[in-house]
């Protein structure tokens, strides 16, 4: 009699990106926040059914809210309930955190930016940054340098090659 082996968990635990938050905007400060959700969304959650591509984090009363997030929901979800895969959502954030982003939203011009949500221990969490827009000539000079740099590793890898 053999010791079973432990099946191999995924490890990576990210349920879903915004790649275009790295292009639009330059981010600065990062910070870890939880949501408040309905059954049905961790449900859609854990089979990946997630968009933040066109989602943005507002502060009204002193409270930070996602909107713009979409989960869709299963087609097994409960027949009473109506889901609504774009309700704003409430982002669970210590109180000194969420001064500190008020102040330099409002005062300062920043921009709140969703960029990945994941999963830490059993609970849903979103990672939000302080962001500034990039202009159009940033957006030039970023897409030159991953273009430099994609071509420069590929000279790399054909000159070990030979």
């Amino acid at each position: 009699m053999g010791k079973s082996k432990k099946s191999k968990k995924n490890t990576d635990n990210t349920i879903g990106l915004n790649k275009k938050a790295r292009f639009e905007f330059h981010l600065e400060d990062e910070y870890e926040a939880g949501l408040v959700l309905e059954g049905w969304e961790v449900k859609s959650l854990r089979a990946g059914r997630l968009q933040l591509s066109e989602s943005y984090v507002f502060v009204k009363n002193g409270e930070a809210y996602i909107s713009g997030a979409l989960i869709t929901p299963l087609p097994t979800a409960s027949t009473h309930i109506h889901p609504e895969a774009k309700r704003i959502r409430k982002l669970l954030l210590h109180r000194r955190e969420l001064d500190k982003i008020v102040g330099l939203v409002e005062r300062q011009g920043y921009t709140l930016v969703p960029i990945s949500m994941y999963w830490k221990n059993n609970r849903i969490k979103i990672k939000i940054a302080l962001a500034k827009g990039k202009q159009a000539h940033d957006k030039r000079a970023a897409e030159k340098d991953k273009d430099w740099n994609r071509d420069k590793q590929r000279l790399m890898r054909n000159r070990s090659l030979n």
